[in-house]
């Protein structure tokens, strides 16, 4: 499945049936489109399979199809609310996943036009509420890939700065690297309509605002997340992959990020990160094969606090102590900003 959790296929998804699979969510984590990093942090495929099932159940009583199943406990399919301890296993429906082909200049996405149904969007659709140190949209507004006027901003804006109205974005998700586009060349891979784009433009807003509220109540701010799309079988848009965890959302407590972004800020200060960067300059496509260095294990605390931030997360985002004996968040993340 990826580097950070795995997929069992149960039934494998046809041109015109959706298939049926379950993730197994591990403690792995990924940065900088490394894949598997040295460490494994406790806890976090417990954590991060329950807070997305919150947020799947969340949706579907909004009216917002997706494609999850239920949780897997003792073998059973269940709720969140029959589930009696933490569990690792989700099933979901199973979509196509039409891979682009890759070229000497880029990706060859022409299967998408002899397509309509039952498959994975080859999109990973942003939010962006404000602006905090280390996002992208710097790098991209200096090297003139993004223009001010698409984040509805007059100057160029600061680090921290918040948006008056949330910034859309979109980006690859089935290319090796993730790469950043406009709607226009969004719409010519996908060979989408602009009702298909409104409408994803439309789920995308509701579902930015039910993760702002939830994290309003446990006290965070949300600053940006990610989506990701299928159509089924009746070509329908269905959320799908996992959304409103710690992997997938940037939540900021007093300017300190939290989740596998903690470990970001560490390994920025690494020779590793370095020769990365100089990598993915040089060459876009390939760079992984230029890195020589690898990644340093983390510190034995930072570990522990980074595990202990996804556990608090799960229990204030849900209202039920699914991992105890865990500080609250807000102790967690002083300590972290004192060591970081």
């Amino acid at each position: 499945m990826g580097s950070v959790k795995d997929l069992i296929v149960i039934e494998k998804p046809l041109k015109n049936k959706t298939g049926r699979g379950r993730f197994i969510f591990s403690d792995r984590y990924s940065v900088f489109d490394w894949g598997e990093m040295p460490d494994l942090i406790p806890d976090k495929g417990k954590s991060l399979c329950i807070s997305a099932a919150y947020f799947f159940e969340k949706l579907e009583s909004m009216g917002i199809g997706t494609h999850y199943l239920g949780l897997v406990e003792d073998g059973q399919l269940k709720k969140l609310s029959e589930i009696k301890t933490p569990v690792d296993i989700m099933e979901v429906k199973l979509l196509r996943v039409l891979k682009p082909l890759k070229t000497a200049d880029g990706y060859d996405y022409s299967d998408y036009k002899k397509e309509d149904k039952n498959f994975l969007v080859p999109l990973e659709v942003i939010f962006r509420n404000s602006l905090p140190a280390g996002s992208s949209v710097f790098r991209r507004l200096k090297k003139g890939e993004l223009e001010l006027k698409e984040l509805g901003l007059e100057k160029l804006p600061i680090p921290g700065e918040n948006l008056e109205k949330p910034f859309i974005d979109v980006s690859t998700k089935l290319e090796e690297s993730d790469r950043y586009m406009n709607w226009k060349e969004a719409k010519k891979i996908t060979n989408f309509n602009d009702g298909q784009l409104n409408e994803i433009s439309d789920i995308t807003t509701r579902v930015n605002k039910l993760i702002t509220e939830e994290a309003d109540r446990t006290g965070l701010k949300y600053e940006d997340g990610k989506i990701e799309f299928g159509l089924d079988v009746n070509k329908k848009l269905l959320m799908v992959d996992v959304l409103g965890t710690l992997d997938e959302c940037r939540f900021t407590f007093k300017g300190m990020p939290i989740s596998k972004e903690i470990a970001r800020l560490y390994y920025r200060k690494t020779n590793w990160y370095k020769e990365l960067i100089d990598a993915k300059k040089n060459d876009e496509l390939n760079w992984k094969e230029k890195v020589n260095l690898s990644p340093p294990p983390l510190p034995a605390r930072l570990k522990e606090l980074i595990s202990m931030a996804y556990c608090a997360f799960t229990n204030e985002i849900t209202e039920r102590v699914w991992l105890p004996k865990i500080p609250a968040m807000k102790k967690i993340l002083e300590e972290i900003i004192s060591f970081i």
